[in-house]
């Protein structure tokens, strides 16, 4: 079934619109993340560029919604909504962290789905590249556990931390995008056709930089990477550089 105008109201934010853009960004967010993640970026960006913020379910205007904890699922609810655009802009996704992995499984998706090998471009942020199994399980720890891990990845972002009120909103769907991501198991495949870039923080523990290079694995397209200074959050923290940077990939042809 084609997803309707409600389905893609249900899942896709826009914060600045850009009638007028030459292409399209779509965001998509890091564990316990939301769309408003993007807000700042979908203004930076406009009105060369239409962003568009994920909303996963679960969060913020979808609170009332069971979590998605697979990202196989999240990828297949998502990449029919973005395939259903008509208008023609080019398509560009790109992810943080948790968000890599799903914009990378949507983009798969995306391209089986389409002669023309859409998206026009994959940008990987702050993750490593598919591999084998790290042990990894933040997500069967207690809410102090989990709350220890957030702060070791620092940023700004971590100041909600210290709100109860907004931690206790937040942690189920922070505990349910952990067990998605620790869990994903990549399926072998075609690789993608695409260009993919990667881009990570020079001081990120969670995506060192050979580890984000081993994107370059997963296309057969042209592949680039680029190291900002910075953790896990460098795109938060430091966020001008960041936004030129997507802005040059974005209008690469």
């Amino acid at each position: 079934m084609t997803p309707s105008v409600a389905d893609r109201d249900l899942w896709l934010r826009r914060f600045a619109p850009a009638p007028q853009a030459a292409a399209r960004l779509v965001c998509f967010p890091h564990a316990g993340g939301t769309a408003s993640t993007y807000v700042r970026m979908a203004h930076a960006l406009a009105p060369s560029v239409d962003v568009l913020a994920v909303q996963y379910p679960g969060r913020q205007d979808r609170r009332l919604e069971p979590c998605v904890t697979s990202i196989a699922e999240l990828a297949d609810r998502i990449a029919p909504v973005l395939a259903a655009s008509e208008d023609g802009l080019p398509l560009v996704l790109f992810g943080h962290s948790m968000g890599a992995c799903v914009a990378y499984e949507v983009a798969r998706r995306l391209q089986r789905g389409t002669r023309d090998g859409s998206p026009h471009k994959l940008i990987v942020s702050g993750r490593r590249a598919p591999g084998p199994e790290r042990g990894e399980r933040v997500h069967l720890l207690d809410d102090r556990g989990v709350v220890a891990e957030l702060r070791a990845l620092g940023g700004s972002v971590s100041a909600a931390l210290d709100d109860p009120e907004i931690l206790a909103l937040a942690m189920p769907a922070i505990r349910a995008d952990y067990r998605a991501v620790e869990l994903y198991a990549h399926e072998p495949g075609e690789p993608l056709t695409c260009p993919v870039t990667a881009i990570t923080g020079d001081a990120d523990p969670k995506a060192p930089v050979d580890d984000v290079a081993a994107w370059g694995e997963y296309t057969t397209g042209p592949f680039r990477l680029r190291v900002f200074r910075g953790g896990h959050f460098y795109l938060v923290d430091n966020p001008e550089p960041v936004h030129r940077e997507l802005a040059e990939e974005v209008a690469v042809k």
